[in-house]
Formats: structure tokens, C-alpha cells, sequence
């Protein structure tokens, strides 16, 4: 099963559905899309989805949305526990789209990051 994080409004987020689903998704696996603005993580599932992605929280997060200077999560001393408050509380603020295949995910920005979980 892939599982693509996808904003519709986003043109990367469309650019890369329409790239595994056109090249890299070449064994017709099945593909769920789900609209995270519709349907938001609970703080539980992004911590998992976080342990999938590897990496500094910060870097799954749209530091350049307004919410996040407005919520002051760029000021020194923001816990992760507070961040991961925040994306739950405002999706927006998610990166966008992600792709999760067979354990592992990847951000597709730009949207040829996801190939490598098609290796």
C-alpha cells in the first residue's frame, strides 16, 4: 500500500501523485490519498510518521506558513512536543506531499524525492 499526504491546491502535491502513479508505482500497487487539511494527524500519528521520515522535525514542517511565525514556533525553546501540537492544531503546517511506502517515507519536495522508495 502507498499512501500519499496530498493538498490538492499544491502543484508539488499533484506533481507527485501523478509521478507514482505514472512512474513509479510500476507493480499497480494500491494507492490511498489522503487530504490532510480534511483529515489531520493526531499528535500520535505524526510522531510516526516523523520516525518514518528520519530527520529534524522542523524539516516536515512549512516554516514559511504564517501560522508558524504567528504561533511563535520559530522562537528558541520550542519543544518538539509543542511542534507536533501545532502541526495537529493547523495541518497547514505540514510539508506536503509525503508518500509512505512499505515502511519508509519521503517528502516530495521536489517531487522525484519519493522515486527512492521505489528502489
Amino acid at each position: 500500500m502507498i499512501t500519499i499526504y496530498h493538498n490538492p491546491r499544491c502543484s508539488k502535491s499533484r506533481a507527485t501523485c501523478e509521478l507514482v502513479s505514472t512512474t513509479c508505482n510500476t507493480a499497480n500497487e494500491p494507492v490511498e490519498i489522503v487530504e490532510y487539511l480534511k483529515t489531520p494527524f493526531t499528535v500520535e500519528q505524526l510522531k510516526a510518521l516523523h520516525a518514518l521520515l528520519g530527520g529534524p522535525l522542523r524539516d516536515m514542517m512549512r516554516t514559511n506558513e504564517a501560522e508558524y511565525a504567528t504561533l511563535g514556533l520559530d522562537a528558541d525553546g520550542v519543544t518538539d512536543d509543542q511542534l507536533y501540537e501545532a502541526i495537529a492544531g493547523h495541518p497547514i503546517l505540514l510539508q506536503r506531499p509525503i508518500v509512505v511506502r512499505n515502511g519508509r517515507a519521503a517528502i516530495g519536495r521536489p517531487p522525484e524525492n519519493v522515486a527512492a522508495l521505489f528502489d
